[in-house]
Order: C-alpha cells, then sequence, then structure tokens
C-alpha cells in the first residue's frame, strides 16, 4: 500500500519520505526509532538536572524581551517546587502576544544551564487549563531518524495510521517457524508495535541499550536480512564465468630464488589459496588481510605472476599517491629482472605519459598496470584484465571498486579479484560485511621482527625525546617524528611539521633532517623518500602521509605527536613503519594533557599490544563498524535497528540460519530483502 493513501501525505511530504526510503506502509513500520523520550512522567522543576530531558508544568510568572547578542523571548515558569526559564530565540508575534503571566503550560525539552537559572531552550508546550495534572503520554515517545521538512510529530502521526492498519493487514511473519527463542515468542507484528510505542513500565535501560526482546526479534531478522544478501551476491559472483589462470609456475620460481629472505609458512599457505583460485573458471573474491608487514604484498606478486604466465594483464590499484608509488618501486624491483613490462598510471601524470600508459595497457600483452583511482577512470580500456588487485580496499567507496572490476569483463569473462587490507577484521565485522568474500589471514610475521616497545609521555617531556633522537641518530639509526597537521590551527594544538622540522633541525646540529607532506610537489616528495630510504636523511619529520607503504628497515624509533588524537587503526599502521628490521624498535606517542578518558584508553591499548587483531577489536568496539572500515560509503552496511557490536552473540545462529533458508526457503529471501534494505535487490550487486 503506498504511503500517499495515508492521511497527511501529499506530493511534498511524498518526496520527503522518499528522501528516507519510505514510499509504502511497510516501510514505515519497518522505519524505526533511533530513540525514546519518557513525557509518560511530570518531573517536579525542583528536582530537574542539567543535561536531561524532562516534562515540566508550572505557571507563567513573568515575560520579557532580553536584548543583546541574540534578541529573545523569556518565559519564567514556576510550579511551587522550582522555576525554570523558557527561552525562545525564534519567536513570532503572535507567539509573544499568547505566552501571557498566570498561563498554565505543559512543556518538554533540554535543561541547560543559564546565567542565572537552569534553562529550556525553545521547549515543545502546550496550553493547559484547570488546576489538574494534565494528561500524559501512555507510551514512552519514539525519536525517528528523519529529513529535512519532515518533523518528528508528523512521524509519528503517519506511524500511527500504519500501526492501525496492523489490526486488519496482516504483515507476513517469515521467521514465524524459526527454533530462535525470541523470535518464536515475539510475533513481528507484535514486536514492531512495542518498539514504535513502548509502554511505560518498560526498561528504559533495556530499550536505550537495543537489549528488549522485542528489539532482538527485529534485530535478528534485519541481520539476517544482511546475511542472505551477502551470500546471494557471493553465490551470483562464482556462477560467473572467469578465465582460468593455469601457470607452469617458471617466474614463481625465478623470483623466489632472487629473494633475499624467505617467505613465511603463512605466506605460502595464503599464496596457494590465492594460486588455487585463479586456476578455476569462476571469479576469485579473495580478502588477504595481514598485519603490518606480514608481507602481503609478496602473495599479491606471486598471484600477478601466475595471471602474467597465463598471458594476462594484473591490475594494482592504491589509494594514495604514496602507497601506489611504494608498489611501483617494489614491484619494478622484482619484476623487471624478469622482463615482465610495467605501467604506471595517476593522476598526475603528464598528458603524453598518459597517452603512452593508455597504449600499452589497450595492446593484449601480458603486463602489470599499477596506480590510483585513476585505472577505472573512462578512457582507460584493458585488453585481457584477468586479475585486478585492490589495496586497502577500505579506503574506495564500494562503486569505485565495481567500476576497476568491470574493466575486467570482457567476452563475458570476469577478472579475478584479490583484495589486500593491513587492518585486520574482527571476526564479528567479518561475518557480515565480507560474507561475500573468501577471507585469507597471513598471521605470522616475518622470522627476527622484534615487537614494537611503546612508550606513552606527555609533550612537556619533549626535551628528553630530542635527546634521545640524537643518540639514536649516532648510532646511524634513523628516526621518524610524525605530526597531525601541516598548518598551524588556532583551535587546534598540534605543533606543525614544517615548524617542528625547523625546531629539530636548530637542536638537532649534525643531523640530517627531512620533511615531507601531502601538500609537496610529487617530484619534492620522491626526492625526500629515496634520499630517506637511502641514509641520506637521518630524521624524517612527516604528516600521516607515510601510514602506510614506507618501508626503510633502518628506521627503529617512531615519535608521534599529538597521538590522542589518531584513532587506533592509524596508531597501528604508523607504528608498523619501523620493527621493519632485526634490530629493536620503539616508538614515542606524545600527547597534549589533559587526555581525556577515550584518549587515555586509546594510548593505553597501544603500549599493551602490538597484536593488530586486539588492537582493532578495540577500535571497532569503540568506534562502530561504520568508521572503523574507514569511510561510510555508499553501499556499507547500514541498520535500522540492529548494531554489530551489541549483537554479535546473534551472528553464528544467523549464519546457520541463512544457510537453511536458501536451501529449504529461497522464496522468502526476496521479500525480506525489500522490507529491510533500503535499496532493495540493488544492495545485492555490491
Amino acid at each position: 500500500m503506498p504511503v500517499t493513501k495515508l492521511k497527511g501525505v501529499g506530493p511534498r511530504v511524498a518526496e520527503r519520505l522518499e528522501r528516507i526510503g519510505i514510499s509504502e506502509v511497510q516501510d514505515l513500520l519497518f522505519h524505526l526509532p533511533l530513540r525514546y523520550q519518557d513525557r509518560t512522567r511530570v518531573t517536579p522543576i525542583g528536582s530537574v538536572r542539567p543535561g536531561i530531558e524532562a516534562v515540566v508544568h508550572g505557571t507563567i510568572e513573568l515575560v520579557q524581551i532580553q536584548y543583546g547578542r541574540r534578541r529573545s523571548l523569556l518565559c519564567r515558569l514556576s510550579d511551587g517546587t522550582g522555576a525554570i526559564i523558557l527561552r525562545f530565540f525564534h519567536f513570532s508575534a503572535a507567539q509573544q502576544k499568547n505566552l501571557i503571566k498566570g498561563l498554565r503550560l505543559i512543556c518538554f525539552g533540554e535543561i541547560r544551564k543559564g546565567p542565572a537559572m537552569l534553562e529550556m531552550i525553545h521547549p515543545e508546550y502546550k496550553v493547559i487549563g484547570g488546576e489538574g495534572t494534565p494528561k500524559m503520554e501512555e507510551s514512552l515517545t519514539p525519536i525517528y531518524p528523519t529529513t529535512e521538512g519532515l518533523h518528528q510529530i508528523s512521524l509519528r502521526k503517519l506511524t500511527d495510521q500504519a500501526l492501525n492498519l496492523l489490526d486488519t493487514h496482516l504483515l507476513e511473519d517469515y521467521l514465524a517457524e524459526s527454533d530462535v527463542e525470541f523470535v518464536r515468542e515475539w510475533s513481528l507484528a507484535e514486536a514492531i508495535r512495542y518498539v514504535h510505542r513502548p509502554p511505560p513500565e518498560v526498561s528504559i535501560d533495556q530499550l536505550i541499550e537495543g537489549t528488549h526482546p522485542a528489539q532482538q526479534r527485529l534485530a535478528f531478522e534485519e541481520l539476517l536480512t544482511h546475511q542472505l544478501s551477502k551470500k546471494i551476491s557471493r553465490k551470483a559472483f562464482r556462477q560467473q564465468q572467469a578465465p582460468p589462470l593455469n601457470a607452469e609456475g617458471r617466474l614463481r620460481e625465478k623470483l623466489l630464488s632472487e629473494l633475499p629472505f624467505t617467505p613465511t609458512d603463512a605466506q605460502l599457505r595464503v599464496e596457494k589459496e590465492v594460486c588455487t583460485d585463479l586456476s578455476s573458471e569462476h571469479p576469485m573474491l579473495r580478502l588477504v588481510q595481514g598485519d603490518v608487514g606480514s608481507g602481503k604484498t609478496l602473495v599479491a606478486a606471486l598471484g600477478a605472476l601466475q595471471a602474467i604466465e597465463a598471458g594476462y594483464q594484473v591490475a594494482i590499484m592504491a589509494p594514495t599517491e604514496l602507497l601506489a608509488e611504494q608498489h611501483l618501486v617494489t614491484f619494478r624491483q622484482w619484476f623487471e629482472p624478469l622482463h615482465i613490462p610495467i605501467a604506471w598510471l595517476s593522476g598526475q601524470l603528464k598528458a603524453t605519459e598518459r597517452r603512452s600508459a593508455l597504449k600499452q595497457i589497450a595492446a593484449a600483452d601480458p603486463c602489470v598496470v599499477i596506480g590510483t583511482h585513476a585505472l577505472f577512470q573512462q578512457d582507460v580500456s584493458f585488453r585481457k584484465l584477468g586479475l585486478t588487485i585492490v589495496d586497502e580496499q577500505h579506503r574506495f567507496g564500494v562503486h569505485q571498486r565495481l567500476a576497476l572490476r568491470e574493466k575486467g569483463n570482457v567476452k563475458g569473462l570476469t577478472s579475478h579479484q584479490l583484495i589486500m587490507t593491513a587492518t585486520p577484521i574482527p571476526r564479528t565485522l567479518a561475518m557480515t560485511a565480507y560474507a561475500d568474500l573468501d577471507v585469507s589471514v597471513i598471521d605470522e610475521l616475518p622470522p627476527g621482527r622484534q615487537p614494537v616497545k611503546t612508550t606513552v609521555i606527555s609533550d612537556a617531556r619533549r626535551d628528553e625525546v630530542i635527546h634521545r633522537i640524537a643518540s639514536v641518530c649516532k648510532e646511524g639509526r634513523q628516526v621518524y617524528w610524525v605530526c597531525t597537521l601541516i598548518e598551524e590551527s588556532e583551535n587546534l594544538q598540534c605543533q606543525t611539521a614544517i615548524e617542528t622540522a625547523e625546531l629539530l633541525a636548530s637542536n638537532l646540529k649534525g643531523i640530517s633532517v627531512g620533511l615531507i607532506h601531502g601538500r609537496l610537489e610529487k617530484k619534492e616528495k620522491d626526492r625526500v623518500m629515496q634520499a630517506f630510504h637511502a641514509g641520506e636523511i637521518d630524521l624524517l619529520v612527516a604528516t600521516t602521509v607515510i601510514e602506510v607503504g614506507v618501508d626503510v628497515p633502518n628506521a627503529s624509533l617512531m615519535i608521534i605527536e599529538n597521538a590522542e588524537r589518531l584513532g587506533l587503526a592509524q596508531l597501528h599502521q604508523l607504528r608498523g613503519r619501523v620493527g621493519r628490521g632485526s634490530r629493536q624498535s620503539d616508538c614515542v606517542l606524545m600527547y597534549h594533557p589533559p587526555l581525556s578518558d577515550h584518549g587515555r584508553e586509546r594510548l593505553a591499548i597501544m603500549r599493551e599490544t602490538c597484536d593488530g587483531f586486539r588492537i582493532s577489536q578495540r577500535d571497532l568496539e569503540l568506534r562502530g563498524p561504520g568508521e572503523f572500515l574507514g569511510t561510510r560509503q555508499a553501499g556499507m552496511m547500514r541498520f535500522r535497528i540492529a548494531d554489530l557490536m551489541r549483537d554479535k552473540e546473534l551472528l553464528p545462529e544467523i549464519d546457520k540460519a541463512a544457510d537453511v533458508i536458501l536451501k529449504k526457503r529461497p522464496e522468502i529471501i526476496d521479500p525480506l530483502i525489500q522490507r529491510w534494505l533500503i535499496h532493495g535487490t540493488d544492495y545485492a550487486d555490491i
């Protein structure tokens, strides 16, 4: 039933509802509250405290206009236990005329501290008559996700109409036969009604935490639908045809024989999984995750050699120029002795260089193409793309990854895809966010690597740190000093990279200091990085552009300034730039006091462990899935009621239920997807 059948929904309201994914009455029922307000009881004004939301009622004792930087209408409301100011910055002449001394009001709003006494800013209010207690709401008041021009009162009225229709229209319960206890105990209609209009006696703490059985009933169905959509996507992708990349392994053996190190057992295990996938007639879609320095690039290189030897092209895409350039250096070092051509494509290329690269890519000859977002631009045409490798995949939008994959769709064949990340994905998230991928984990670091010793100190001890740098550099080792800003900001108490480089150079005579940040010209960045790599620069002052991709084994000390401003994943990535040789390496996390509770917790975790999985699990708990994955990009999971961290105990049961439905009840999958996923079945294509 379209929402236009409801009272109060004309073309303008319908258009606004469409913006938040509501076009049918069922969509309204599944547009669930974000939170609740308790308007079921009146709080005496004398008992209210700043920061809480409350219902109060009383009599207006005084009305006045206050002039100053902003004109405001003030009404002092008293109930005998205390008084509070109602403050209106935006008010009409009629409102000013109607709010008079002696008028009785019931108000709802957030209590704030004011210049003279507690205040409510722009409260919701109603005029009440008589002397008795006003009639209160019978259920907690839901607060819904909304959009501009669509008010909470309107959404509540529309939801009331939709809930009334539940009495006469059947809302099909596809999980009625489930063995899960709270699914059996709560019908879908009961759970929907309860979550939209919870009774006053409900445990507010349970509702706020999302652990009430009615909420869990709906969260189970929502997570199950996401899981089904991912599994369908995986199945559909596996049914496509891909070129089997069979090779004798001559190039592989030659590369391994010339490496100055021996691959770890974990690298060889994951490489075998990748090579088996590449030999299949169906496209590989594999995520390789491994901690910083675990050797993912070698695994990717061995997969690339299999594709090259089979006569196909390979595309390697990285999210930043610096990381793409690092891959370019590494692959040239490994592949040029094997006489494998390498093309470079980035947004910084001159027109003649770009034309030359495009010509090379358009030829059918086997080659490796390395680049940034420029790889999936319209004029890039691969003739025979067999394998795409995406590094730090969470930094790309979903549609960007799809665009590159589609470059390999030639003559009905789909290219194989290998995805890499140095952000270990906790199992909780992998079961849902990456349910459509095969996942390999490189869970071993190269022999001889020692854990980086991490210390946390206040920036008041800067002079001690500078003294330590001098002694480290005299021993012939190199140092990173990481700043979080390029230029000074009045609001952020951060030393800038430019000023820091000047300060360190003046304090460390005889020590070569380099500077690198994102606004330098490419040639200058290359010159500085090459000089640091060659040992000509002792101390490199840098912004977080060096977070990934920089490999200087002789660097054994890193100072991260204003470390409290960075997330756990970023701190872990930065720390991974040291400890890449056999020497003991150190990381100093320098903070500017006072530390927030969150900041203290993040830095404590970094000091306690170098285990990327422990760090990523804590990062996920602190930031939530959307932020953890790097960006709330299109196609990412957007839940209406479920929460991956809160509901992680449901995931094993959900995974089993999804497999049962795929085998025995496939007819309910499309209706579930239409019910829960805002973009419907398009989601399954992602």
